[in-house]
């Protein structure tokens, strides 16, 4: 099989530390790009990825670049991609995609011509006049920008922030592949103390977890390419299996805490799907009043409101919980995440660092402290 090409798209912001991740999970040809990191190799390479990849959103598997000025170069594009390579006969191949600083800007129109061309180059392949479409699904995924157009199938299926262990993800959910980065930028690797004073959903404290166990985050759960023929669940088989072997099984300090009774109750079921209940302790406390050790890290995505009263009392309790952390702060490493561009003015002290970050498409900046004389 000749060697294939991967993009991964991610947050903005997540590109250097995806890149990383891929690279330490031995993967070739890595080149961060604006919103995205490629990659090259084959099917093991593509299920490696899948599995064990926590700051990517998904895998796709790159058809086909060329220029895309008009329907007919579009048209044309897609009917010269390989794409029985990949797809039976049978299978079912739905399109959808995204248009951005281009002449072809309506995205159903585009979607339109991609299934046309790719029925086209199928039915010849196949030698068949109509497609039955009834076996698994190879998502089409393009990309237009700035004229030129990039074709992918999706190998993943369901976007791999979904890990499964968060149904509800309660008030202002904190994306799962974000949560993995801001552990990661910590530097938390399980001796220390970790805690997350406005947990939510548990989220932070879960990819904590994960990372201290070194657990794959796809270990659980399904993706689309397991069920195509042309790569199919071995790969996957057997990139499980290593990561359960590369997998720790020691005791950490992980605390989340609320003041809400119900969040604290939606963590705690979210931490036994995830299976760290055991490592993972939820309780509900109000981060102005609850009792601190002397060190540890402190990761948060305290509230930030959108609205201008949900603002200002936002920032009143980040400049409480600034004054209550004051006096901790020699002992402590803390990443708070937040939109609210006055942030360190209310928390009462700049930080020593800071990283534009974006949850979705909400941007954020993560302020780091304690981080002097780190590299």
């Amino acid at each position: 099989m000749d060697t294939l090409t991967f993009t991964v798209p991610c947050l903005f912001g997540l590109e250097g530390l995806a890149a990383n991740e891929l690279r330490r999970l031995g993967l070739e040809g890595v080149q961060a790009e604006n919103g995205r990191v490629r990659f090259t190799g084959g099917w093991d390479a593509m299920a490696t990825a899948n599995v064990c990849l926590r700051t990517g959103e998904r895998v796709l598997l790159l058809l086909g670049r060329f220029p895309a000025d008009s329907f007919e170069a579009l048209f044309q594009g897609v009917l010269a991609c390989p794409l029985e390579q990949f797809i039976p006969r049978n299978g079912v191949f739905p399109v959808k995609g995204h248009c951005l600083d281009s002449q072809l800007h309506s995205v159903p129109d585009c979607q339109a011509i991609v299934k046309k061309a790719a029925a086209r180059r199928l039915g010849q392949a196949y030698q068949l006049g109509w497609l039955p479409e009834d076996g698994a699904t190879y998502q089409l995924q393009f990309s237009i920008m700035k004229d030129v157009c990039e074709l992918y199938l999706d190998t993943s299926g369901v976007p791999l922030y979904k890990r499964g262990y968060r149904a509800d993800a309660g008030a202002a959910p904190l994306r799962e592949t974000l949560a993995a980065a801001i552990v990661q930028l910590s530097h938390y690797r399980g001796r220390e103390l970790f805690l997350d004073p406005f947990c939510g959903s548990g989220t932070l404290c879960i990819e904590a977890a994960w990372i201290a166990r070194n657990r794959a985050p796809g270990l659980t759960r399904r993706f689309a390419a397991e069920r195509w023929d042309c790569a199919g669940e071995a790969s996957f088989r057997a990139v499980r299996e290593a990561a359960k072997a590369r997998e720790f099984h020691g005791d950490y300090t992980i605390l989340g805490s609320d003041i809400d009774p119900e969040a604290v109750a939606l963590a705690r079921a979210n931490a036994q799907k995830a299976g760290v209940e055991h490592l993972v302790r939820f309780e509900r406390a109000d981060a102005l009043r609850r009792d601190y050790p002397a060190q540890g890290i402190l990761c948060a995505n305290p509230p930030y409101g959108e609205r201008m009263l949900e603002q200002q009392q936002a920032r009143e309790l980040m400049r409480q919980f600034g004054r209550r952390m004051a006096g901790l702060k020699d002992g402590w490493r803390m990443y708070l995440i937040s939109s609210d561009e006055q942030f360190e003015s209310a928390f009462g002290r700049r930080a020593d660092k800071k990283r534009k970050l974006y949850n979705g498409m909400l941007k954020c900046n993560l302020h780091m402290y304690g981080e002097r004389g780190r590299t």
